[in-house]
């Protein structure tokens, strides 16, 4: 891949780069939403089992394959689960409040929700956890992480109090910028280490699961009210994705803790290691 690049101009063949490696650190969710397009249109609907009982069933097999190809730990597969579990207890909770619905049957579901939906969920965090490795991802001025975790659970809470009282996502969004709008991510596309803003990162990361999110609606696989003839899911799911991701993020670093940059003499990592990356 590297002699194929390196015929190109060197922004072009890092920007292809970073590209590729963005695929490979999504590879479980890629290969969910693949699995969602060739089910709706491939799906015969007298089989003996049902679409969404497929779709665990293989979202399982995916799961087992990747840890045993050493693609994640088994670190990271348990902090993967743990927001399984979480993801399904809210679609448990978002499906009673009519927030969306599963319109076809399924065997293996709890309340109407089926189980694959927790993998959805669950590949988020896979993909976290796979590009901190794949990019080598460093942080400078990380908060504490009960800082960290406190966010989290508000966030978390406001997805079920928004329906019963005030919904707080406006100071949520705050309370981000607040924590973490001095974090760097500093990562390696190809040699030369480049940052970013974490909460841009955020920003970036939830207009793709709005994209996931259309992904989902158009193949039938799950529906927003008014959905009955489809159209894009509102540009609205991005702000909850963008509070979710954090919430997943907290739940990663559990595992991966975050690392300040190598110190190199003379250069800004230097100065930029000496910050605090406490937990």
């Amino acid at each position: 891949m590297r002699r194929l690049l390196a015929r190109l101009p060197p922004p072009v063949a890092e920007f292809l780069l970073f590209g590729l490696k963005q695929a490979w650190a999504c590879l479980f969710g890629g290969v969910m939403l693949s699995a969602l397009i060739a089910t709706k249109y491939l799906w015969p609907a007298g089989w003996p089992i049902h679409r969404y009982d497929a779709l665990f069933v293989f979202a399982l097999t995916v799961q087992l394959l990747m840890l045993a190809f050493r693609l994640e730990s088994l670190s990271e597969v348990k902090v993967i689960a743990v927001y399984h579990v979480v993801g399904t207890a809210m679609e448990i909770f978002k499906v009673h409040m009519g927030s969306w619905t599963y319109p076809e049957p399924a065997v293996m579901a709890i309340a109407g929700v089926p189980l694959f939906s927790g993998f959805m969920y669950g590949s988020v965090g896979s993909y976290m956890a796979r590009a901190i490795r794949v990019f080598d991802m460093r942080f400078t001025d990380f908060p504490k992480r009960v800082r960290t975790i406190v966010l989290s659970l508000a966030i978390y809470a406001n997805f079920f109090a928004h329906h019963f009282f005030f919904d707080a996502r406006w100071l949520l969004f705050a309370a981000t910028a607040l924590l973490y709008g001095r974090v760097r991510i500093y990562y390696t596309v190809d040699r030369a280490p480049r940052w970013m803003p974490l909460v841009l990162a955020a920003v970036l990361t939830s207009f793709f699961m709005w994209v996931a999110e259309n992904v989902g609606t158009v193949t039938g696989t799950w529906l927003y009210p008014g959905q009955a003839v489809w159209h894009p899911v509102s540009l609205g799911k991005m702000g909850s994705w963008y509070l979710l991701l954090f919430v997943s993020f907290t739940l990663v670093t559990l595992v991966l803790l975050p690392r300040p940059p190598e110190a190199r003499p003379g250069g800004e990592d230097a100065a930029q290691t000496n910050r605090s990356t406490s937990q």
